[in-house]
């Protein structure tokens, strides 16, 4: 029995709803997330782009912010496509009647402005670290002083091109595999030449295949960066390669009394070879890692009276204040206009609108934002991280009446000066968990007391993570094991195995 398909065709009606951004508030949310450096840099930007946008002389003191606020706050111009917008431009025309002071052409900036904005152009470039030099540049210039046929050099420049100071300098990849398939001998040789060259440089260890080869490397050279190895004995130097080539995995886990049954030497000798071991460099290309960082500018000043109230204030007062040109208002109307002009100076002014809108509810949203922060964060803000409050950014949003996307674009990348010093914005928002009493406890303040509890132990029987998740218990924080172990890998710090004393262990043996 064979089915048949049949296809048809018809027209039918759907109702269903789609919800679109339109121009204007996907703008208004690219501008919200910018940082001020940032934002200043869109502002010049789109001057550049857009002849009707021009900056605006600073008000005189005998105005007042109204007059010189009331276009932007009560004159909003509102995006009305069907309709070309000429109930806003037609306004926009009579601006100047009702208020002539904020659209008198002023095409130069005051110098004082422009020596203000320099200022800032200037501090934010001194904060900024000169790059220092790669690992590469590091390299090349020690391989160029070197007496090399040019085989042995452009293998040993192969080379070094597949380290990576993010690496630690390691050489990840076989010298084999930089060899074409059908390699002679003598090429296999000449790449471990190559490799021996690239491993005499400095800094000591770089070029190393694993941990081990890099620790020996560095033995055998005898350089390490604060020379506790110089002047070491043949005995010594044969120990610790010893402890290096075969029992570095036992070291790393702290297995020491297995490395005492397999070689004999005492816990207290080991002790101290793993000591001078640990003088060497396990990661010698990570000091050439560029931590360059761009200079971190406040976006928000908080501000504590003397009967210890918060106010908040948006910091844009450098950034650069804009207008829409009475020039080309005027050009609107003028009879000469044509037609192609005057549409260009429609979608320009349009635009130029737009950006004063973001702008200006970029600043309301940051400082409603912020102010909820604080009201909420008045325990950390007074006495330090120790006294932080879980706190969601959904939480901010049901209080600013705003949705949580908007909270997380005015938090990005914003900090905020306060008395405590320099925060950025996410800082103030932690998870948590409930305390013993039904309160809610930070996940901040977990962590600050499990390394206490980590500083406080007894480091011949350190505390195993059932046993920390025990004693936050009893100080009223009920965490579970598996968070108890991932905040302690975060924190760096070891198992209780690998924190374990030895010493101290076999000196309790003996006594």
């Amino acid at each position: 029995m064979v089915r048949r398909m049949r296809l048809s065709f018809s027209q039918q009606i759907r109702q269903q709803q789609v919800q679109k951004l339109a121009p204007r508030m996907i703008q208004s949310m690219e501008i919200l997330q910018l940082s001020v450096m940032q934002l200043q840099e869109r502002i010049e930007q789109e001057m550049t782009e857009n002849p009707t946008i021009e900056l605006q002389q600073e008000a005189h003191e005998d105005e007042s912010p109204a007059e010189t606020d009331e276009y932007d706050i009560e004159q909003e111009l509102v995006v009305d496509q069907d309709s070309d917008n000429a109930d806003d431009f037609q306004r926009l025309d009579d601006m100047h009647l009702e208020v002539p002071d904020h659209f008198d052409e002023q095409p130069r900036i005051s110098a004082d402005r422009i020596q203000q904005i320099a200022d800032h152009h200037h501090d934010a470039l001194a904060n900024i670290v000169e790059k220092p030099e790669s690992l590469q540049d590091h390299l090349e210039s020690q391989l160029h002083d070197l007496d090399l046929d040019s085989a042995t050099r452009d293998m040993a420049k192969r080379i070094l091109s597949m380290l990576q100071a993010e690496d630690g300098g390691y050489l990840k990849t076989p010298v084999r595999d930089l060899l074409p398939r059908d390699a002679t001998v003598e090429e296999v040789a000449l790449a471990e030449h190559g490799l021996e060259v690239v491993q005499s440089l400095d800094p000591s260890g770089i070029g190393a295949r694993d941990l081990s080869e890099c620790l020996r490397i560095q033995v055998v050279q005898g350089t390490q960066p604060n020379g506790r190895l110089d002047g070491l004995s043949n005995t010594d130097k044969n120990d610790l390669l010893l402890l290096i080539d075969e029992h570095i995995d036992d070291l790393t886990h702290n297995r020491l009394p297995v490395v005492q049954k397999k070689t004999g030497l005492s816990i207290n000798r080991i002790d101290e070879l793993v000591a001078l071991i640990g003088e060497l460099d396990p990661m010698p290309g990570a000091r050439f890692v560029d931590h360059h960082n761009q200079a971190v500018t406040a976006d928000l000043v908080l501000h504590e009276s003397e009967d210890g109230e918060y106010s908040v204030t948006v910091e844009d007062s450098w950034v650069p204040t804009i207008r829409i040109s009475r020039y080309y208002r005027e050009r609107l109307s003028d009879p000469t206009a044509t037609k192609e002009e005057k549409e260009y100076i429609r979608r320009k002014v349009n635009a130029a609108q737009w950006l004063v809108d973001a702008i200006q509810q970029r600043r309301s949203t940051l400082k409603s934002v912020a102010e909820a922060i604080v009201d909420v964060q008045q325990e950390f803000l007074k006495h330090g991280p120790e006294r932080i409050v879980p706190l969601k950014m959904q939480q901010i949003a049901d209080v600013v009446g705003v949705h949580v996307t908007t909270v997380s674009r005015a938090v990005d990348d914003k900090w905020m000066q306060t008395p405590r010093g320099l925060y950025p914005l996410k800082r103030f928002f932690v998870g948590g968990t409930v305390g013993e009493d039904g309160e809610d406890v930070a996940w901040d303040i977990i962590r600050i007391k499990l390394q206490e509890l980590i500083d406080q132990e007894n480091k011949a029987k350190p505390h195993s993570d059932d046993e920390l998740v025990r004693r936050l218990k009893e100080a009223g924080m009920t965490v579970a094991r598996r968070t108890i172990t991932k905040y302690r890998k975060k924190m760096g710090i070891p198992s209780s195995r690998q924190r374990k004393d030895w010493s101290l262990v076999e000196k309790k043996r003996k006594s």
